[in-house]
């Protein structure tokens, strides 16, 4: 399985759909209950490899959707960029991804809108270096490896742009996540950019270790529930029960951790005990939390802000002729409603 450009033996591809040629955004859809008929008007919702969107399988498994009067098809997609793809084609009808991915399309010409956050990136993605390389400005006229596009590929270069560095210091070897993580291993390249679990993987090159991650840049990574704006527009009572539901599986995992976890790492295709050691690099987000990101700020802790440094870097490398409209991605009246219904106001 791929994924994420996140969890295991092989997982995913992230950040620019809109920009990689080739994909077929239906190649890889599956329904997550392969012997259940897409249901009629049902929410076709899609996810992919990252421990901030395993509980939408927790969701569908545990019967909340149901709970929540909503109907959901939901689709498991072995690639994260097909799902970005599918959801530009309008294929689904939302999707879980990261806010560069959502920024860029938008660039693309999609009408996207962000109406959850689920998570934070805090330390699942990782800049990953060979011994002998022990800082950044280390990684000059060396080998690295991402995917080129994808959430990882920024963390890169933040991290470059930080030491005063560029892209253009390194030698740059594009590849799909899982096949720069064997890359690395294989001492082809000398450092390679990655989400968990193909950290783990990366980490198995012996004198390996980690250069920085998405810890030491707060809220660089951030991922999303995202519906086409024609489906808000023409839906939002199904919206608002997604989130709701969304909402209350946070509280049934908390409730019900063995039950959970079990579900979410049969999902990501590793056990309970190494599903476990991601927890600490992804940040589920409360409804308080949701409340404040949707706020206008002054760092990345403010989707405004986040999402303009998003459109800037876009534009910097080259990834989009134009700074894309960032203005109107973001409506925060669903998780404000459930807010307000549960006195979180």
């Amino acid at each position: 399985m791929k994924r994420r450009s996140l969890i295991f033996h092989g997982l995913l591809c992230l950040l620019t759909a809109v920009f990689i040629i080739g994909c077929n955004p239906a190649a890889n859809i599956q329904t997550t209950n392969e012997t259940a008929a897409t249901a009629t008007g049902s929410v076709r919702l899609g996810f992919s490899a990252w421990p901030g969107w395993f509980p939408w399988q927790v969701a569908q498994d545990a019967g909340i959707f149901e709970a929540n009067n909503v109907a959901v098809d939901l689709k498991w997609f072995d690639g994260y960029l097909e799902s970005i793809n599918a959801l530009t084609a309008e294929q689904i009808d939302a999707n879980s991804q990261t806010l560069g991915d959502t920024v860029s399309s938008v660039a693309g010409g999609a009408d996207q809108v962000v109406v959850l956050v689920n998570d934070n990136s805090t330390g699942n993605d990782k800049v990953i270096v060979r011994e002998g390389i022990n800082s950044i400005t280390d990684l000059k006229g060396k080998k690295v490896a991402a995917e080129e596009g994808t959430v990882d590929h920024f963390l890169l270069l933040l991290g470059l742009r930080k030491a005063g560095m560029t892209a253009q210091d390194i030698e740059f070897v594009p590849l799909e996540t899982g096949k720069a993580a064997a890359a690395f291993v294989a001492e082809q390249v000398d450092a390679v950019a990655v989400f968990a679990p193909f950290t783990t993987q990366a980490l198995k090159r012996p004198g390996s270790k980690e250069l920085f991650s998405s810890r030491d840049f707060p809220g660089a990574i951030s991922d999303h529930l995202v519906f086409t704006r024609k489906f808000v527009d023409e839906n939002p009572d199904q919206v608002q029960a997604v989130v709701n539901s969304w909402f209350a599986t946070l509280d049934h995992i908390e409730k019900n951790p063995d039950q959970s976890y079990d579900i979410m790492a049969r999902r990501a295709g590793v056990s309970v005990e190494e599903y476990k050691q991601y927890a600490d690099g992804t940040r589920i987000f409360t409804v308080e939390e949701n409340l404040k990101a949707f706020q206008p700020g002054t760092d990345r802790t403010s989707l405004l802000y986040a999402a303009e440094e998003m459109a800037n870097f876009l534009t910097e490398v080259g990834l989009t002729a134009q700074k894309p409209d960032t203005s109107r991605i973001f409506d925060d009246r669903f998780v404000r409603a459930y807010a307000e219904r549960v006195g979180k106001t």
